[in-house]
């Protein structure tokens, strides 16, 4: 492991003492489902076969966070996502699929998500090493002008006859094809729980409608609350969200449904209190909910993921989902920010606030 857990938290800065000492005073800790060494029982009265169920408890234990009940997983389908050239140039030993899987094995992940082409070939040497998360979707990013579109890329089978563990999908709440894409993550989340597969979705809006007086609210609480909710509907077993930096887009932009009680007793603007708010809407936290570690800024990634991390733990999140600011940087340093940011989840100073 990298650091000291005090050196971690002292890169907190001038947020450290509220982050740490924060208490929730909008949904209490109590009230909610938290990660703990026996999660996997809140599937036991579910619907999910015992496949399915042994799929989720060969994800919770693997690797360094193996039965704490958090997640830390590595996903790579930003060759697809924002084109390869764009994301392997910072180090492109990573267009080699194998050092993506080498990554996620050295750094003691719970499991690696990738694209069906890297994954696959490769799937006879490492998927009995690790959980192979199959990406079943993508935005392939080529047409232009760019939609906000998810096609699929294979079949729930081809990840099931590989040997995956689970497969994750992408659904863009709020976008113009978000309705066949529901439609399609349904059918193929139904499909990947009969074939005994764990199912994670990327729940994530996206709508240019969103954005108002240069304020991004496809990152607002309440909007990404919803989309955790329309996530678990479809019976994601694992919701991958963004950390909320904001609240009152439904407000602002004057659609959907509110009620004042979300704004100022299930919420404040406390970001603790906003990522709770995403928790609360995974079923109390019956599902858990993993934050994105974003997109690699170089010097400042490490203290920005270890806030993430807290953020997460703190309000209750099951762990991280990093990529970018692990692979766009030198092998052993993607292994020592994943281990580091691991070393908060395993950390008995940071407590549920």
């Amino acid at each position: 492991m990298m650091k000291d857990i005090f050196q971690l938290l002292d890169l907190l800065g001038n947020d450290k003492e509220d982050l740490l000492n924060h208490v929730c005073k909008t949904i209490a800790k109590n009230q909610i489902h938290l990660p703990n060494k026996d999660s996997i029982d809140l599937f036991l009265n579910s619907n999910r076969n015992e496949q399915s169920i042994r799929s989720i408890n060969q994800l919770y234990h693997n690797g360094n966070l193996s039965g704490t009940g958090y997640l830390s997983i590595l996903p790579v389908d930003q060759g697809v996502e924002h084109t390869a050239g764009s994301s392997f140039s910072p180090n492109p030993i990573y267009f080699d699929p194998e050092n993506i899987i080498k990554l996620a094995l050295e750094a003691g992940c719970n499991a690696v998500a990738s694209t069906i082409g890297g994954l696959a070939l490769l799937s006879r040497k490492y998927a009995h090493k690790i959980p192979f998360i199959v990406k079943i979707n993508h935005n392939e990013l080529m047409t232009y002008p760019n939609k906000y579109d998810q096609i699929m890329f294979t079949s729930v089978r081809n990840a099931w006859n590989m040997g995956a563990v689970a497969v994750g999908a992408t659904v863009y709440f709020g976008s113009t094809e978000s309705d066949r894409q529901i439609i399609e993550v349904a059918h193929a989340f139904e499909e990947a729980h009969n074939l005994g597969m764990a199912t994670i979705l990327w729940c994530y809006t996206r709508n240019t409608a969103f954005v108002k007086d240069g304020i991004d609210y496809n990152t607002a609480a309440d909007v990404t609350g919803q989309a955790n909710y329309l996530g678990v509907t479809l019976q994601a077993d694992i919701i991958k969200q963004k950390l909320p930096l904001n609240n009152g887009g439904f407000t602002t932009l004057k659609f959907a449904k509110t009620n004042p009680d979300m704004y100022s007793k299930l919420s404040s603007e406390h970001p603790i209190d906003l990522c709770r708010y995403q928790v609360l809407n995974c079923y109390s936290g019956r599902i858990g909910m993993i934050n994105s570690g974003g997109e690699s800024k170089g010097n400042t990634d490490l203290p920005e993921a270890i806030r993430t991390a807290v953020i997460n733990k703190r309000a209750g999140g099951s762990g991280l989902i990093m990529g970018r600011k692990a692979f766009q940087r030198s092998f052993s340093e993607g292994i020592n920010l994943i281990n580091a940011v691991q070393n908060i989840y395993l950390s008995n100073e940071i407590t549920i606030a």
